[in-house]
């Protein structure tokens, strides 16, 4: 079973909290109460992720909301693991991860982008971003005229 990370208990609840906000500043809409019980319940125990079996009902719909507003997949299209490397050099799953992302829950996905995301390795996160970085430079077409000619 997959776990999911504290920081994607404070993504929803900050995506709750500008969707529906506290009218008074004391009351919290039912989907911020949720999450902010398990988030509450995690700081007291000093836990860092909470498993997805026996997460409560309306927590996990509050959450799973917020997700269904998350990239589906890291893949920038560039897969190694078609060439036959175990791990992709593009978005850095694994060739299993990548063969199964259809059939992964939510929380494994989540926990696949967090591993890649710490790692910070692949190409979605370096040198990919550094050619996308590297076009958005003065076209020639914006350049100023060449005296020479």
């Amino acid at each position: 079973m997959a776990a999911i990370h504290i920081t994607d208990i404070e993504a929803a609840i900050n995506f709750w909290r500008a969707r529906k906000p506290s009218p008074d500043g004391i009351t919290l809409a039912p989907e911020l109460r949720a999450l902010a019980e398990v988030y509450a319940l995690m700081v007291f125990h000093h836990e860092d992720e909470v498993d997805e079996v026996g997460f409560p009902a309306e927590a996990w719909a509050a959450w799973l909301a917020w997700y269904q507003g998350t990239p589906d997949t890291p893949c920038i299209a560039i897969c190694s693991t078609s060439q036959g490397d175990d791990q992709c050099k593009g978005c850095g799953r694994s060739f299993d991860e990548v063969q199964h992302w259809p059939a992964m829950s939510p929380a494994e996905k989540r926990s696949t982008w967090r591993r890649i995301t710490m790692q910070d390795t692949a190409w979605r996160f370096n040198k990919y971003a550094e050619r996308a970085r590297e076009t958005e430079q003065v076209w020639p077409e914006d350049a100023p005229p060449d005296p020479a000619g």
